[in-house]
């Protein structure tokens, strides 16, 4: 969007504590008595191991990169799709 000052990106959320991984993971959190955030790292654990920060992210730390992008301190960030996923790699190519 040359000239326009509009910036085109794409935020590339991963495995995220949304309403919907909540509800996926309730039957389990009953179960289990443990907190929300426990089993869904755990379920993070068991079903993508390479995660490097070893937990969900939140839906605040995926809406504080669309507010980094929606404001002007990424006027020069365009083009871009951003991952907020904790790091997860599959594979290293």
């Amino acid at each position: 969007m040359a000239g326009s000052g509009v910036t085109v990106n794409a935020i590339l959320p991963g495995p995220t504590l949304s309403e919907g991984v909540a509800e996926m993971l309730e039957a389990e959190r009953q179960k289990s008595g443990k907190p929300i955030e426990i089993v869904a790292t755990e379920f993070l654990t068991s079903q993508r191991p390479t995660s490097i920060i070893q937990r969900v992210t939140s839906v605040e730390e995926v809406a504080n990169l669309a507010v980094y992008l929606a404001s002007p301190l990424s006027s020069a960030t365009t083009g871009a799709g951003l991952r907020v996923d904790g790091g997860v790699a599959e594979s290293l190519i």
